[in-house]
């Protein structure tokens, strides 16, 4: 059985991009979130942090990219992120100002 995990736990960060900040347009807002994480706790997780309610969570897990430390590549650890649908009408209001 997993192990649970705390739905403060659950979202790690936003990202915030330039892609990111024009899906805020369609109520559509991106985090980095735990691996372990699925799509019910990931949903459970922001709607108790922003009080919002929550259509659709769509998830993918990011391949980490190769780094360089002088002669030495290492490559830097795999993510998920998951990209939240709110209902419409309902906004995240820590995005709004960027």
């Amino acid at each position: 059985m997993p192990r649970e995990i705390h739905p403060y736990g659950v979202l790690l960060r936003p990202i915030v991009t330039e892609k990111t900040t024009l899906l805020t347009a369609l109520d559509k807002y991106v985090f980095e979130v735990d691996l372990r994480a699925n799509k019910n706790q990931i949903k459970e997780a922001v709607q108790l942090a922003f009080n919002v309610r929550v259509a659709e969570v769509n998830t993918m897990k990011m391949k980490g990219k190769p780094k360089r430390f002088g002669r030495k590549v290492t490559p830097r650890p795999d993510w998920k992120k998951a990209i939240v649908t709110l209902v419409a009408g309902d906004k995240i209001e820590m995005f709004e100002g960027i």
